[in-house]
């Protein structure tokens, strides 16, 4: 596995309020939250970004981190009115870790376009 901060993370290299974790997924706070409720939702495979996704090959994992999405929003009651749900890929898509993570972002009402 790499050296990111998410690969340290999934190690316990370093602290992370962690969530949510399955044998696939681990999900935590973000450090610098945009929304009241910021979680990140990583592979546990090194994946680096949304251009190495394989369709068949990583649909379970996908949809694994879809469900995740929900049971984490239901739990922080952000279900019931709405959140969303983000994918950056690579530099100019706002991607700061090369670790495919999904941002789970709600509590507030959220704004179009953002960025």
């Amino acid at each position: 596995m790499g050296h990111t901060i998410f690969s340290k993370i999934i190690k316990r290299e370093i602290p992370a309020d962690i969530v949510y974790e399955s044998e696939l997924l681990l999900a935590f706070k973000d450090i610098k939250p945009k929304a009241p409720v910021h979680i990140l939702i990583i592979p546990k495979a090194e994946i680096p970004k949304v251009t190495d996704i394989r369709g068949f090959e990583h649909a379970g994992l996908l949809g694994e981190m879809f469900d995740a999405a929900n049971k984490i929003a239901k739990d922080f009651g952000i279900a019931k009115d709405g959140f969303r749900l983000v994918f950056n890929c690579g530099n100019n898509g706002g991607q700061e870790v090369n670790h495919l993570h999904m941002h789970l972002l709600g509590g507030r009402q959220m704004t179009w376009p953002p960025g």
